[in-house]
């Protein structure tokens, strides 16, 4: 039968056989796009991630286009002469190049580097997410240049006079754009060193301090804190300079404060009531259970700024969040240890299939202390292990519930919140990703079964380095006494009160000046009462006048600071230090220097 329908074919005439091509053509075209639209689409769009449909939506309409073009080729090739065939192939096949290059721009930007950067978001590495803008501007270029070539070629153009001229004009090209290729390489090298990462802050060798915004083909881009503008820096100027990063390795930074008191004073108890004030403050770094005991005894005096009340109440909230935090981190990283221990064990000799049953049962107590639920699935005939989030008491809410608290905070800006949420939430994913890879090892170690314990030791090196360092001895507050000064009629100690500040980058990297600010505020208000009463302080206990009978301020009674100065204060030199104190130190300065250094 199909040999008579070609018979009867091969006996119509050319037009007639010309017309049923195309009708079968178009037939096939609107075949395809019945396929496409109506059958592919709907299927597509059941599936959980939308890379079919997106796939479908990029290639529909180009694969339509060559779908035709071929056909088209076919039957001009076939029915129509010689000279005729050239003509219309010389039309034909330009299109089929432009739309072939046009699809694969598409495809590579709206499906390869869309799904890769949502990749990238997931990895601790920085060169991913400088490489893909490289790529998504330099790949198309490349492609449509190699289409416009095969465009000239297929019209029999001879493109070798044309070759040459083009590397005549590359080596010149190479000397006029030395400074862009040298800053272009400089960049990559800044990429393979990888020494800061997109919102770290450095430290330039002029004294500027900026935030990293991001490492282009020629420049980088800083924010500048001091100026709130932004600073673009060739790659290679960048490249040369001595940089800071006091980002690294923790967020965390140092301040000190000099400050002086009268030689009369109790230096012992003027330095617990400095150390006190320092960690009364929540932004302030210091032993947790410390810093809960004495925060609502500061910053909190009748006429405080209501937003400094604010700060001190949503910063006791935060620390109880924290603190739950670390205890449920102390117990996850003894779990891990447990497990290192039993993993090593069972690792000689081999893991039977018991030892490997059990170490999963292990890990899975350990995945519940992180508040995760695992789920196995099916898809496409093979086994899927996704992770979900169930447990409230788990590591992840408790995060979560502290850093949002944290968001409360008055003295954040818009882009802080911004900050702290994406910091957090890409460190919960990490951890999910590889607590994820460790249950597939633990399941299924395979050739790696001597190497389980390493891989539970990096995890657990991971979550102390990475997704929160905890707080250290060396961290907390140190007042130290590094001199003495003088003046006409007294002596005055020169003391060094040394803090960390818990994040550089908030506040528009201010953060530190302002809590400086507010624990020099703090540390004034309260040792200036220690010089309201001019004929020496009353010890604490007594609530009569003192010898020449004067009632004392009752507010000096009930301060702190009362018993200070354990010695009577001539009237003159209580006044000379109440005025040092007022004036910030009209005869010396009160903050003799500010230092920011990174710890």
């Amino acid at each position: 039968m199909l040999e008579n329908i070609l018979h009867q074919f091969d006996m119509l005439n050319t037009i007639s056989k010309l017309s049923i091509c195309l009708l079968l053509t178009a037939l096939g075209t609107g075949l395809l796009y019945l396929i496409l639209f109506y059958i592919l689409r709907p299927i597509f769009r059941r599936f959980e991630r939308d890379i079919a449909i997106v796939t479908l939506n990029v290639s529909a309409y180009p694969a339509l286009t060559v779908f035709a073009i071929f056909g088209l080729k076919i039957t001009f090739g076939k029915l129509v002469s010689a000279d005729l065939f050239g003509a219309i192939e010389h039309i034909l096949t330009p299109i089929l190049i432009i739309t072939i290059s046009y699809w694969s721009v598409q495809l590579f930007i709206e499906v390869f580097i869309y799904y890769l950067k949502e990749y990238t978001k997931k990895t601790e590495v920085m060169w991913d997410d400088v490489l893909l803008p490289i790529l998504s501007a330099v790949v198309p270029v490349i492609i449509f240049l190699g289409g416009g070539v095969l465009v000239i070629s297929s019209f029999g153009v001879d493109l070798s006079g044309i070759w040459v001229a083009l590397g005549g004009a590359t080596f010149v090209l190479g000397f006029a754009l030395q400074d862009i290729l040298s800053n272009f390489f400089s960049g990559v090298v800044l990429l393979i060193d990888t020494p800061f990462r997109f919102g770290d802050i450095l430290l330039l060798e002029d004294g500027s301090i900026g935030m990293l915004r991001r490492i282009g083909i020629r420049v980088t881009q800083l924010y500048i804190f001091s100026n709130h503008c932004d600073v673009y820096i060739p790659n290679s100027v960048l490249q040369g300079q001595k940089l800071t990063n006091l980002s690294r390795p923790t967020s965390l930074y140092y301040n000190s404060i000099e400050i002086e008191i009268p030689s009369e004073g109790n230096l012992e108890d003027s330095k617990k009531l400095m150390q006190e004030i320092v960690l009364a403050h929540p932004d302030t770094l210091g032993d947790m259970d410390a810093k809960l005991e004495v925060i609502d005894r500061y910053y909190n005096a009748e006429g405080s700024d209501a937003a400094l009340v604010e700060q001190q109440e949503v910063g006791k909230s935060r620390l109880l969040a924290e603190q739950e935090v670390n205890l449920k981190l102390e117990e996850i990283e003894q779990a891990l240890e447990s497990l290192v221990v039993t993993v090593q064990f069972a690792e000689k000799g081999g893991l039977t299939q018991d030892e490997r049953e059990n170490l999963q049962q292990e890990y899975l107590a350990i995945l519940e202390l992180f508040g995760f639920q695992v789920i196995e699935a099916t898809e496409d005939s093979r086994a899927v292990v996704n992770f979900e989030e169930y447990n409230e008491e788990g590591l992840i809410e408790l995060i979560r519930q502290w850093y949002r608290i944290w968001l409360r905070d008055p003295n954040l800006l818009d882009d802080d919140q911004y900050f702290i949420s994406e910091e957090w939430e890409q460190k919960i994913n990490l951890l999910k990703r590889r607590a994820q890879r460790l249950y597939q090892k633990i399941s299924n170690p395979q050739a790696d079964e001597t190497r389980l314990d390493d891989y539970v030791i990096d995890i657990i090196k991971w979550i102390r380095e990475k997704l929160k360092v905890p707080r250290k001895k060396w961290q907390e507050p140190q007042i130290r006494m590094i001199g003495m000064n003088h003046d006409e009629s007294s002596v005055y100690l020169e003391l060094q009160i040394g803090f960390f500040v818990d994040d550089i980058k908030l506040e528009d990297g201010k953060r530190g000046d302002r809590v400086r600010s507010q624990i020099y505020q703090e540390i004034f208000s309260n040792l200036r009462n220690t010089y309201l009463n001019w004929n020496g302080i009353k010890p604490i206990g007594e609530s009569e006048s003192e010898d020449n009978g004067n009632a004392v301020d009752a507010s000096i009674n009930q301060s702190p600071v009362s018993s200070f100065v354990q010695t009577g204060l001539d009237q003159t030199t209580a006044k000379q230090g109440f005025a040092f104190y007022l004036s910030v130190g009209r005869n010396k300065p009160g903050v003799k220097s500010q230092k920011t250094l990174k710890g």
